[in-house]
């Protein structure tokens, strides 16, 4: 898709996405939104979308570092909770608590039992949160092996895309077909009545994103709350003149010889 099409589609979802970030703070909701998916496969730029034009003080981006020493000692969704929304809040997590059944488990972070114990007890643990009044949405970004090895070459050639490539990034090139197979073993642990997963297909990123975004919106009960009016008396009086003079560029310090 070109990026004057795509940008023409997304600005009326832009508007939506406002008018659903006002009808959450008006009547309280709390929208928890999970983005995973392979490398490279979109889910920054897809964040990015939904949140550009929102307030930043009302929808938070989650984007956890690995555990430090005493997160490993905790209750593993311990270090989740906190940023869960409050009242009002919309909550989007680039990766999740299911990095323990993706990353985790085939880069041997996590042992077999504790993956079994994290997939026995993620149903349990999202309907709590579902049964609280979160609105919970899971999305798993589809990209085939051809599309992810074309935009980590992509970052290898960019050196303003360069930090985005990982030891790990590295390493998971070889596993494919091993997080292939733990994708569907996560997917038949936890794709639940309270809280389904929804695949979308990204090898094509711009329709990937329009696509999740429509499907965020249309899974949204109605969302239109009225604009508040705004007071905006007029000045009474003729603009006052700017109060401190322009500064001038200060001459460079000459270089000793």
């Amino acid at each position: 898709m070109k990026r004057k099409e795509y940008e023409e589609l997304l600005e009326p979802l832009e508007h939506e996405l406002v008018a659903m970030a006002r009808w959450a703070k008006a009547t309280g909701e709390r929208i928890c939104v999970l983005f995973e998916g392979r490398d490279t496969a979109g889910k920054g730029g897809t964040i990015k979308a939904i949140s550009q034009r929102i307030n930043p003080r009302q929808c938070r981006v989650v984007a956890l570092p690995k555990p430090s020493d005493v997160e490993r000692t905790q209750w593993y969704f311990q270090r989740y909770v906190p940023h869960l929304p409050a009242a009002g809040e919309i909550v989007l997590f680039d990766r999740s608590w299911y990095n323990r059944a993706g990353v985790e488990k085939v880069m041997g972070f996590a042992s077999d039992a504790q993956v079994e114990k994290f997939l026995r007890e993620v149903p349990t643990f999202e309907k709590l949160l579902v049964d609280d009044g979160i609105r919970l949405f899971k999305y798993w970004l589809s990209a085939s092996q051809q599309s992810q090895e074309e935009r980590f070459a992509e970052r290898l050639e960019d050196p303003l895309k360069r930090w985005k490539l990982s030891p790990i990034d590295v390493a998971s090139r070889t596993k494919f077909a091993e997080y292939s197979a733990a994708r569907e073993a996560m997917f038949v642990a936890t794709h639940t009545e309270h809280a389904p997963w929804t695949v979308v297909d990204y090898n094509d990123q711009k329709h990937g994103r329009l696509t999740l975004i429509r499907d965020l919106l249309d899974r949204l009960p109605d969302t239109r709350v009225p604009e508040e009016d705004l007071d905006w008396p007029e000045l009474g009086h003729a603009p006052l003149e700017e109060d401190f003079k322009l500064l001038q560029p200060i001459a460079p310090y000459p270089l000793e010889d």
